[in-house]
This record gives C-alpha cells, structure tokens and sequence, in this order.
C-alpha cells in the first residue's frame, strides 16, 4: 500500500510540475542603425507584460536591481557615451523603502557606437529586474547579439 501512495504522489507531482509555468514578463528585441559611415545607434528594447515593470539604470544602492548593459570589448567598434534611456517612472515602492524609476508595457534603451570597419557585430549582455505588485522576480541575464550593416 505505501509503495501505491508513493507512486501515485511521484505522478501526481510529476504532472503538476509539467503545468507550471516560468514567468518570463519581459521579452527583449535589438536593432542597429547607421549614422554616417562611422557611427550608429543600437536600440535595445524591452517589452513588458501589463502589471510589471522593469528598472531604470539609474537606481540607488539599497533598491532593486538596476537595468545594467555589458558590451563585449572588440576591436571593431567602441562606445560612445553611456547608454541612454527615456524619462522613468518615478514612484516610492514599500518593498524598497526608496523612489525608484522604472518603465512599463516597453523601454527602448539606445547606445551610440563608433564604427572601426564597416559592419560589425556588437555583443554583450543585459542584466535586469522586473516586479508587479504582488512580487519580484530573481534579476535575469540575457545575451544578446546586434549585427551593424
């Protein structure tokens, strides 16, 4: 009898699992666009689920995680400037005991970079944060890839 009721709660627990799903409330989208011959503009956006929002790069220590850009070094290319971002959302959040900024439904981030040869491939990484009312999500890395024609 035990084995039956272990078996059965092993199966049960293997189907329940099969239906739960990951949250993933935020999808991220690149282009690039030429300038002049030796300049373009990377655009990174995110697109946000109702509910949730992600953070501003510009977030005090002691907040959530801030939206963070890491570009591979290369030879090929070099950044021009910060990274840049529209004007957040402004709003003291409980969980935080602080203002944060932070943007909702889609953010485009753009970055300007000059150019060594005529095309290239710019890579790096984001690291970002996102909420709802009712939680926070562990800060996610996403790789990303943005080839320059």
């Amino acid at each position: 009898m035990k084995k039956i009721t272990l078996l059965l709660a092993t199966v049960l627990f293997s189907v329940a699992g099969a239906f739960a799903q990951i949250e993933k409330p935020v999808t991220w989208s690149y282009a690039a666009k030429k300038v002049s011959k030796t300049e373009a503009v990377l655009y990174l956006k995110a697109t946000i689920e109702d509910r949730w929002h992600i953070y501003s790069q510009n977030v005090k220590d002691g907040g959530p995680v801030k939206t963070t850009f890491t570009f591979s070094p290369s030879k090929e290319f070099s950044l021009v400037g910060k990274t840049v971002e529209p004007k957040a959302i402004v709003k003291f959040e409980d969980t935080f005991k602080m203002n944060v900024a932070y943007f909702e439904k889609s953010v485009i981030f753009q970055q300007k970079v000059k150019l060594n040869k005529g095309t290239t491939t710019v890579k790096g990484k984001v690291e970002y944060m996102v909420c709802n009312d009712r939680q926070c999500l562990p800060p996610e890395e996403v790789e990303f890839s943005i080839p320059v024609k």
